[in-house]
């Protein structure tokens, strides 16, 4: 399937019309799903460009002019305070770097010399359904110097509260296997292993996400967020 096609029809669900690749859960996923005992997910830093009206940027294809390999992000949100069941209508902001290693909204920063502080690509905002699950469309991230591949994400409460930030890592067989591809052979591969960045070092079991598909045809990440509401 072209990635053109893939990014119009990927939803929750639909990751299975990949080649040969199935929508399976991660087992950390799994475990959390069919008990009433979760561990919390690691609180981490919003980073250096959090966004910054996230509000309006309620969308769930947050590809917008960039280039990449499609990656379709599925994430479940469940709820620690409510024996770890499903948390539905909470507000999911995620946002991440393009293959380059630059985020939108900002530039003229130490971490970031290119402008792009006009530009409002790879962020957006869903509201989780009855089943906790909020999913996005999106290219796969690149890396910048001093951190290994990842996604931010932020959950809020139905009231607006933010109860928790944080962020997921990507295995590193799959980031070399894009990294080497043609649309992102150019930046090269991350200069920063996860058990070397200063992030995941210490929790990186628990922010690993699962990532099935290839180069051709796209991936898909699934991930499953714990807070407490």
């Amino acid at each position: 399937m072209e990635r053109k096609d893939f990014l119009k029809n990927g939803v929750w669900g639909l990751a299975t019309v990949l080649t040969g690749v199935g929508i399976a859960g991660d087992n950390m996923s799994e475990n959390k799903l069919n008990g009433d005992d979760c561990d919390l997910s690691p609180r981490e830093t919003r980073g250096p460009f959090p966004t910054k009206t996230p509000a309006q940027m309620v969308q769930s294809n947050i590809k917008s002019d960039r280039d990449g390999i499609a990656l379709l992000i599925n994430l479940t949100i469940l709820d620690k305070s409510n024996k770890c069941k499903p948390l539905p209508g909470a507000h999911v902001d995620v946002w991440h770097c393009d293959k380059d290693g630059n985020y939108s909204e900002y530039g003229n920063h130490p971490m970031q010399r290119t402008d792009l502080t006009s530009a409002h690509f790879l962020r957006g905002r869903q509201t989780t359904d009855a089943n906790g699950h909020a999913s996005f469309l999106s290219i796969y991230p690149g890396w910048y110097h001093g951190r290994a591949p990842h996604i931010h994400i932020e959950i809020f409460d139905k009231a607006g509260k933010s109860v928790l930030v944080t962020q997921v890592a990507f295995p590193e067989n799959i980031s070399k296997d894009v990294y080497s591809s043609p649309l992102y052979a150019a930046h090269g591969e991350a200069d920063t292993p996860n058990n070397r960045d200063n992030v995941f070092a210490d929790s990186l079991s628990e922010q690993m996400a699962t990532v099935t598909g290839n180069v051709r045809d796209g991936f898909t990440l699934t991930s499953t967020i714990v807070v407490n509401s």
